[in-house]
């Protein structure tokens, strides 16, 4: 599979534009007035790493705190989606002792899934039973709206070289295809689920995988279903988990 095939009609947007064109100081985030996001986002492609660390902490614990979807996070989507492609993504971040490895672009496809997954079919379900429901939320059906968009910045990466940015590009794409306009795609992103996710070092992304291919009446045969480790410690296991 190329990436051409997996490319749709969509065109991306200018990140720069993204950022001068938005009133940013009309929006809120998760510490209030969004005034500050067009410079700690253009801090992601600094070329000192710990600026980039600070922007990518920025990106989670302020325009996706707590896994909110604020209505800077709409804005801040299409300008991750139009930034994937710059060269400037592969470079290194900072890591945590419990982070996925990889480079930024793969922690922004990691964001990306963050973000898609709080507008899933699933998740419309659980807030329909909530005094909440997501469709009085408007940042979440902007979001919804912005799916076909992330699904096309992020698809290419599907079949990266990089195996941690294919399983992030993967690991996005999977709740963005809840999307009426895109189940035309879960049957094409079968195969490399199952070869990359499937097989993945990382217990979080196969437990994904199947869990995707049985919910779209996909084969996940073969593949191992993984049980949460830190769950057989709290158990009363003797060694302390493996994250």
């Amino acid at each position: 599979m190329t990436r051409d095939s997996l490319w749709l009609p969509v065109e991306l947007p200018d990140p720069a534009n993204v950022l001068a064109d938005t009133n940013w100081a009309a929006l809120e985030h998760g510490r209030g007035s969004a005034a500050d996001s067009p410079t700690r986002l253009a801090a992601l492609l600094e070329a000192d790493q710990s600026v980039r660390t600070d922007a990518l902490n920025y990106l989670y614990n302020t325009l996706h705190h707590g896994n909110t979807i604020y209505d800077a996070t709409v804005p801040t989507a299409r300008y991750v989606a139009g930034i994937l492609s710059d060269p400037r993504t592969t470079r290194a971040v900072d890591k945590a002792e419990y982070d996925f490895p990889g480079c930024l672009r793969a922690e922004l496809l990691a964001w990306i899934a963050s973000v898609a997954g709080e507008v899933t079919d699933e998740a419309e379900a659980l807030y329909q039973r909530s005094e909440h429901p997501l469709h009085d939320w408007p940042p979440a059906v902007a979001v919804q709206g912005l799916r076909p968009l992330l699904f096309s910045a992020s698809a290419p990466y599907t079949v990266d070289a990089d195996r941690h940015v294919r399983e992030a590009a993967l690991a996005a794409c999977i709740p963005l295809l809840d999307d009426s306009r895109l189940l035309h795609h879960r049957r094409p992103l079968t195969p490399l689920i199952r070869a990359d996710l499937g097989t993945s070092e990382f217990w979080q992304r196969r437990a994904l995988a199947v869990d995707a291919l049985d919910a779209w009446g996909e084969d996940s045969s073969g593949l191992e279903r993984p049980q949460n480790p830190n769950l057989s410690w709290a158990d009363g296991c003797s060694e302390e988990p493996p994250f």
